[in-house]
């Protein structure tokens, strides 16, 4: 077998490629869906308590190999006026606590009290993750009542939404007084990246399903109609987020580099693979296929989107026109990678990305448990080191960040900082707004220059230890450098402080590591997305074959 080289980071981690990342199936609501499905996690609802306009509570109790997990779900009237995807909101149509157990009716009652606070409520190590959603209102009421009068929704329309709840923040690690990760980590079953989060999204998606029947047959007892089965599996759940998740991938670098290096090692593996089989290629056509029907649907406000969308879709058919005589040749992958290197946008050279692990799961899937980290302890710096080789290291690893002037304006016009409000991270003009000297540590290329001049000035022989003592300023620079210099993956290649900046692209990437789809930017600051559309219904897994997701 040829071995074939990782995707080198200068090529992956700049932010237009970034932009454009798609979910493949290493993404960790895939993880999650195979976990569950070969063990066959078991979902019952052990309260459904919603009066006729659906408002009221319910519980959907997960029983997994080892223990039980419990969706604790509110509904609640909210006035039109007070519906908002903004962080600043602060009432929501939806609220939901993931429980460690099964809630008793006290606890039923003590989380009713608090989770519709959200963040004003009072929690306990018993809830793993917290979370609310408002409804697509329109979309929502219109497809009450279509079932009420006993018709199934037109599918065009709903599926060119995709949901008819989308979260406005899905909270775990602690946030709020609810459990640390510490108190799941080494649990098998939620120990990957995002794992609890993910399955509250996943129960999230049942609760919505199973609210509109019920409001539409309390609208209509005896003659209103059931979602049917197959739209069900098609409708996810909404996401809205902004740029309080930004900057996430540069806080946490080691985590960063695992995700990055495990879906480029998955690349590397299979554009090796001498052959391609029957059954390899079946999966792949239909993964194609039903990516195309996806990107039909896929709509968006944003010029930039819109036109990458129409990019993509154009880059898919001619995809499909020459994938038998690509197959053709050897090694088999590696020709299709190469021919949407060469041929495509940027958008479909990612989902290409996605197409080709998509048959290959024996090869690729266990590199899901490599894409976790552990950044408890943080990185300690080796103060050994000397300033020669610090700086010679930070030339190799930034060579890219040269090509920046920082002397232009346009090149430090934002800064970012956290919310007092909030205490979200926030972007700010830096010539146009006050709170400069508040910025957070986010501008990597320009720190990254400014410790190299720094260090240029010391010695060559001098240890790293000896300087931070003088210059402690430059600890998190310092830090940041070695860590970048063993684990390539750790560093966006481009200016995260720069006029151009726009933080979805950054937004997209960590997503797409989720799973989302249907990314719809509604500025360069914020988007929308969708999770779970047309992956299996969580009360199915139990009876699904383990092969029940793509091989």
């Amino acid at each position: 077998m040829t071995a074939i080289a990782l995707r080198p980071p200068e090529v992956v981690m700049r932010l237009k490629r970034l932009g454009a990342a798609h979910p493949t199936r290493l993404s960790f609501l895939r993880q999650l869906i195979r976990r569950a499905t070969r063990e066959k996690w078991r979902v019952r609802k052990d309260r459904f308590d919603l009066d006729d306009n659906g408002f009221g509570r319910a519980v959907y109790a997960v029983e997994t190999p080892a223990r039980t997990y419990s969706l604790v779900a509110f509904s609640t009237p909210l006035d039109d006026e007070k519906r908002s995807d903004r962080v600043i909101a602060q009432a929501w149509d939806t609220s939901y606590v993931l429980y460690d157990g099964l809630p008793d009716a006290a606890e039923v009652a003590r989380l009713e009290a608090n989770a519709p606070l959200q963040e004003a409520g009072r929690y306990t190590r018993s809830e793993l993750v917290l979370a609310r959603a408002n409804k697509s209102v329109r979309l929502f009421e219109d497809v009450v009542a279509v079932l009420a009068q006993g018709r199934q929704p037109d599918e065009e329309q709903l599926l060119g939404v995709g949901y008819l709840l989308r979260t406005t923040a899905v909270y775990g690690n602690g946030k709020f007084g609810i459990a640390d990760r510490d108190e799941i980590a080494a649990r098998p079953e939620l120990a990957g990246s995002f794992q609890a989060e993910m399955l509250t999204v996943w129960l999230i998606r049942s609760f919505t399903l199973d609210l509109v029947d019920h409001i539409a047959c309390r609208r209509n007892p005896a003659g209103a109609a059931s979602l049917a089965p197959e739209l069900r599996r098609a409708l996810g759940v909404g996401n809205a987020t902004g740029l309080g998740m930004a900057p996430f991938l540069v806080r946490h670098p080691l985590l960063t580099h695992s995700w990055f290096l495990a879906r480029e090692t998955a690349l590397a593996r299979v554009r090796a693979e001498p052959h391609a089989g029957a059954a390899e290629r079946d999966i792949f056509s239909k993964a194609l296929a039903d990516l195309r029907q996806r990107v039909a649907r896929w709509h968006s406000d944003d010029d930039r989107q819109a036109a990458a969308t129409r990019s993509l879709a154009a880059d898919l058919d001619a995809l499909a026109e020459n994938l038998d005589r690509l197959l053709a040749k050897a090694p088999p992958w590696d020709a299709v990678y190469r021919f949407a290197e060469d041929k495509f946008s940027l958008e479909g050279q990612e989902a290409c990305v996605s197409l080709i692990l998509e048959p290959h799961g024996a090869l690729v899937d266990e590199l899901g448990d490599t894409m976790k980290a552990d950044e408890t302890p943080g990185h300690a710096i080796d103060g050994s080191v000397t300033c020669g080789s610090l700086r010679q290291a930070l030339l190799d690893s930034y060579s890219w960040a040269g090509k920046v002037d920082f002397a232009e304006p346009s090149a430090n016009a934002r800064f970012w900082y956290v919310s007092a409000e909030k205490l979200e991270p926030r972007l700010g003009e830096r010539f146009e707004e006050d709170g400069a000297e508040l910025e957070q540590p986010l501008a990597t290329a320009r720190d990254a220059l400014s410790l190299a001049a720094a260090l240029a000035q010391e010695p060559a022989s001098a240890s790293v230890a000896d300087f931070l003592l003088r210059r402690p300023e430059w600890r998190h620079a310092v830090r940041r450098a070695q860590i970048v210099a063993k684990f390539p993956y750790a560093e966006i290649h481009d200016n995260l402080i720069g006029a151009d900046l726009r933080p979805v692209d950054i937004l997209r990437a960590k997503l797409a590591f989720f799973g989302a789809r249907s990314f719809d930017p509604r500025s360069d600051r914020w988007l929308r997305i969708a999770l779970f559309s047309g992956e299996p219904l969580i009360e199915d897994v139990a009876t699904m074959a383990p092969a029940g997701e793509a091989a």
